[in-house]
């Protein structure tokens, strides 16, 4: 992955949509506002996320944002649940 990648992949207007379905099945109050400003460039840059547009893109994929068989809808559900419903403090640092 490389950063140029995870630019193209933030930027990708197909791949901005989904992020914004997403938000919006999950109940974001703003799925516009989350994706932009909260989702778009996290999940971008996550591991996955990213290796699978650089391999789209390198194999000449016309459309590795909206390509689900590059990034699964899987892969972007559990991104963005990280996100928009953290676990409790709770769960992170048990007593």
């Amino acid at each position: 992955m490389s950063y140029t990648t995870i630019h193209q992949c933030a930027n990708d207007e197909a791949f901005q949509a989904r992020l914004m379905a997403c938000a919006a099945q999950e109940g974001a109050e703003n799925p516009e506002y989350s994706m932009s400003v909260l989702l778009r460039w996290p999940v971008a840059s996550a591991t996955d996320v990213a290796d699978a547009y650089e391999y789209a893109v390198n194999a000449d994929n016309p459309n590795p944002g909206g390509d689900d068989t590059v990034i699964t809808d899987e892969m972007i559900l559990g991104k963005v649940q990280e996100i928009l419903n953290p676990p409790p403090p709770d769960v992170l640092n048990p007593q």
